[in-house]
């Protein structure tokens, strides 16, 4: 899988154990849903929660959306068993927190072959051996857990965080997989979500995880290219042809230059932009 093969823009959590919210995130707009049955459930409604969110799954309803369950940890009485559940399920993969290494990987794996797994990105020592998580067959995304690498680090703010940000970034683009960036935990505050999601952009993931459905609209609109975007991808494009057609290596583009990768970056942008429209028709 590749960092544009789908649309991540929005990742919403939504607890495996609320049958109210599994039914609304049917209607809502979201790219992309983690079914949680990790820290949205407490301990004496873990089993119940895996059956229930194995029953709204046997319904589906979720249209195109990346469903991705998010099981408990291998090291915890219920991780196998949750893996084992929905190992054969219709989802687009497994996400395992606090992954570690590589061998964390190899131990879902196992209990669920072939089955597509992402990681969450939230530990120290999973930072540190990002490229070579990023390198495993069975890897296809990152999520970064923010919260839980921003107290182990003993951080406060984010700017303490970018180097952990940017090593995950840089071992998902090297092995060819998404990339999603952590929750803003203000949901109310639109201005200072608005403001993470573009710097997350700036940064290069490819879309937002949320807390909070009131949180989507604005994920949605900061990690779509914009018309403007669009029309300049085009421009890009067609000034590089002719300039080819002319047999020129690169084009002048309202003073400045247009090379292939320029060409390469602005067909991504255009198949980003379809992509996100065939999905929300």
């Amino acid at each position: 899988m590749t960092s544009s093969a789908r649309p991540m823009r929005s990742v919403l959590y939504i607890p495996g154990s609320k049958p109210r919210a599994l039914e609304k995130a049917r209607g809502l707009p979201v790219d992309a849903i983690i079914f949680d049955l990790e820290d949205a459930v407490a301990a004496d409604e873990k089993v119940n929660a895996r059956a229930t969110l194995a029953e709204e799954l046997r319904k589906d309803g979720y249209g195109a959306k990346v469903k991705l369950v998010r099981i408990n940890g291998l090291d915890s009485e219920w991780g196998a068993d949750d893996a084992r559940a929905f190992a054969g399920a219709d989802i687009d993969g497994l996400l395992l927190p606090k992954v570690n290494s590589a061998k964390d990987v190899d131990v879902l794996s196992k209990l669920a072959p072939r089955m597509p797994i992402w990681s969450m990105m939230e530990t120290c020592r999973g930072v540190l051996n990002a490229m070579v998580i990023a390198d495993h067959p069975a890897m296809s995304g990152f999520i970064m857990g923010t919260n839980d690498l921003a107290k182990e680090l003993g951080s406060r703010s984010r700017g303490a965080l970018m180097t952990s940000l940017q090593t995950c970034l840089l071992a998902a683009r090297a092995g060819g997989i998404p990339c999603v960036d952590g929750v803003y935990n203000a949901f109310k505050d639109d201005d200072g979500l608005a403001a993470e999601c573009a710097e997350g952009l700036d940064m290069g993931f490819d879309g937002k995880t949320l807390i909070h459905p009131a949180q989507v609209a604005i994920a949605n609109k900061v990690f779509a290219p914009s018309t403007e975007e669009v029309e300049h991808a085009l421009r890009q494009i067609a000034a590089f042809e002719a300039a080819e057609a002319s047999g020129q290596g690169v084009a002048v583009l309202d003073g400045r230059i247009v090379e292939n990768l320029h060409v390469v970056t602005a067909r991504a942008t255009i198949a980003k932009a379809e992509a996100i429209a065939a999905m929300e028709d």
